[in-house]
């Protein structure tokens, strides 16, 4: 795609950059029309000690993006939205000796600091410092590199990757090969690491079990085909939306339904992922899934949503609930993991993505991604 953006320029220690700022959440549909995304010229600092400016090339429009946008999960602004993304390393800050310049490397939105007992928890658990960090808007080190005519602007997740450049904790990258293309490793660094994550870490099923998928946005189906590429036999797509399960026919679904469908058929799964984001589409994964199975939820519903469990089922039936955040993943051993299966022919990424926009379409992309029109919209950078 033909970059239609500005040449980002320099100035001495800080560069003139092109982005995407939330100027304030919870704004009227439909946000083309309101436009709570403004792409405007920002500034942006060289990179501090332990970290990394990356000339962004692809960058995902998740659903979490959208849940800053529509205030289901409030943060800081103004912010530069955006964290999963690829680009390629352009210049490195002090300390950081184990990566090189013209790197591919995936973004990952939530970076460990090695330290805590959150990192020690092999990924069950998120990094705390990571954690704190990203609720207030800086980097993994502290600080903000970011600024618009003097008044600094808030970075996403530690990543901002809505921009034709970042500057990140090197913590937050991951290096891939150079036969990885953009939009493929982009994709490694949030829809990969949580929806694979909860067929690869969590559930572990084997190819004699039966998995369902609830909710089939970029994430759910992320772990339908992360469990067709590990061999399970029975891959069942569940979703409200027929495009959907059209959808994960292509992607090699053994079967696609609606949840109504299937509760009234009766069927049952050894595991069942939610990732719909939705406290009914929880209770429909949980009705799904068959005594002695596990429900894996990576949906993120807005703060406050109950769910009704009936406990007795869970004891009774020797059931499982596990919560998974970000896949329960450590990116830096899992994303390769991906890429080889990718490599192999085995993992069919580049089905995930729905259409490729530029950056001046984010808007309209968060309409799109609303009304649960598309899996991932990838906006290409040159």
């Amino acid at each position: 795609m033909e970059d239609t953006h500005p040449a980002t320029k320099t100035a001495g220690r800080t560069r003139t950059i092109r982005g995407a700022v939330l100027e304030a959440i919870g704004a009227d549909r439909p946000f083309a029309d309101t436009l709570p995304l403004r792409v405007q010229d920002l500034e942006l600092d060289a990179p501090g000690a332990g970290e990394v400016l990356v000339r962004i090339e692809a960058a995902g429009v998740c659903h979490s993006d959208l849940s800053v946008v529509n205030g289901n999960r409030p943060r800081p602004v103004p912010m530069l939205l955006g964290h999963e993304a690829a680009g390629i390393v352009e210049e490195l800050g002090a300390g950081v000796d184990d990566i090189s310049l013209g790197q591919r490397v995936v973004m990952t939105f939530l970076p460990r600091c090695g330290e805590c007992a959150g990192c020690h928890s092999n990924g069950k658990t998120p990094c705390t410092q990571g954690s704190a960090s990203n609720a207030e808007g800086t980097l993994l080190g502290g600080g903000r590199r970011l600024s618009r005519d003097g008044e600094a602007v808030h970075h996403h997740v530690g990543v901002s990757a809505f921009a034709t450049h970042a500057v990140v904790s090197r913590r937050s990258v991951v290096p891939v090969g150079a036969d990885v293309p953009s939009h493929v490793a982009a994709l490694l660094g949030c829809a990969l690491l949580t929806g694979g994550g909860a067929i690869l870490n969590v559930a572990k099923p084997g190819p004699s079990a039966r998995v369902a998928v609830v909710g089939l946005g970029g994430v759910g189906m992320a772990a339908l085909i992360t469990a067709k590429a590990t061999g399970v036999e029975c891959v069942v797509g569940i979703d409200t939306l027929p495009a959907k399960l059209e959808a994960a026919m292509r992607l090699g679904a053994t079967d696609a339904m609606t949840s109504a469908v299937a509760l009234e058929t009766g069927e049952k799964f050894d595991a069942v992922i939610e990732a719909a984001g939705h406290p009914r589409a929880l209770e429909a994964a949980i009705a799904l899934t068959k005594p002695g199975g596990i429900t894996v939820t990576v949906g993120l519903p807005a703060p406050g949503q109950p769910a009704s469990i009936d406990p007795l089922a869970l004891t009774a039936e020797g059931r499982s609930i596990v919560g998974s955040y970000l896949g329960s993943a450590v990116p830096e051993h899992d994303i390769p993991i991906y890429e080889q299966m990718w490599r192999s022919g085995q993992l069919a990424v580049e089905g995930l993505v729905s259409d490729t926009i530029p950056l001046e379409e984010i808007n309209r992309a968060m309409d799109t991604l609303d009304g649960g029109l598309a899996l991932r919209q990838i906006i290409a950078f040159s």
